[in-house]
């Protein structure tokens, strides 16, 4: 962390930390706007802000958290910006990067886990990001309780509800 903060060796720090989280940041905003070009712009701007703030890091929460946080925001930001310059909601954007999807090169997923992100897509934005998260991401409830700033009984409700939505929509789906 001390390299990072370090003008002699902050370049060569930051590239490693891009190098260890650029992936797992990529997917995690792909996650939230579905289109491979908006993820990889979404994912420069977050390196950015990271490399800009830096030195503000208090280091009081992991890394990881802390570079979640910030991916987090910038694909919200994403997403409403882009709601607000097309005068739709983000729930409209979000249904436009969905439709996208199908035809996406870069979109490797088979009929089921297309049919998974259709159905995710109908979730509120709070569960879809808690829901992705934890199901994709891995992280637990407290770590999602420091990226999110949301209690833990909130984000477990919130990822209770997301899944019984998920089922729900997946079994209409099924019987048409």
């Amino acid at each position: 962390m001390v390299e990072l903060k370090s003008g002699s060796q902050k370049e060569q720090a930051f590239r490693k930390l891009v190098s260890a989280y650029g992936q797992r940041l990529y997917w995690h905003i792909r996650k939230m706007v579905l289109d491979h070009d908006d993820a990889d712009d979404v994912l420069q701007n977050t390196f950015i802000k990271v490399y800009k703030n830096i030195g503000n890091f208090k280091e009081d929460s992991k890394l990881y958290t802390w570079l979640y946080r910030i991916a987090t925001n910038e694909a919200i930001n994403f997403i409403n910006k882009r709601s607000r310059r097309a005068m739709v909601t983000s729930e409209e954007v979000q249904q436009q990067a969905l439709d996208k999807l199908e035809a996406d090169v870069y979109f490797e997923g088979d009929q089921i886990q297309l049919a998974l992100q259709k159905a995710i897509a109908t979730l509120p934005e709070r569960q879809r990001l808690v829901f992705n998260m934890k199901y994709f991401d891995d992280l637990t409830y407290e770590e999602l309780s420091e990226i999110l700033d949301v209690t833990v009984g909130g984000l477990k409700s919130s990822y209770h509800l997301a899944v019984k939505k998920i089922k729900a929509h997946l079994l209409l789906q099924d019987k048409q």
